[in-house]
């Protein structure tokens, strides 16, 4: 059977369904998880030379929450969210 971790963050927002495949398979899949977004603290304006690990440690309180400030940017990598000129910044939670 396919599943998430439990550890996983996604594990509540996506669902596991079945489908048959060419050879007559019942194989399981999942939905596409997709989280809520969550509340915006505001935009913080990027200076040279900052990294996402500083500005999550001093908005968020803890510089593992990094990844949260990538998502809430859409970016994949989280060195990528430094591309633009400002950042959105979620509310901590």
């Amino acid at each position: 059977m396919a599943q998430f971790d439990k550890k996983s963050r996604y594990v509540r927002f996506a669902s596991i369904f079945e489908a048959s495949d060419r050879r007559g398979r019942t194989v399981q899949s999942f939905t596409p998880a997709i989280p809520p977004q969550p509340a915006l603290l505001g935009e913080h304006l990027l200076r040279q030379g900052q990294r996402l690990d500083h500005l999550a440690s001093h908005y968020l309180g803890n510089p593992e929450g990094f990844w949260q400030i990538a998502e809430i940017n859409d970016a994949v990598l989280p060195d990528a969210a430094l591309g633009g000129a400002s950042l959105k910044i979620p509310r901590k939670s």
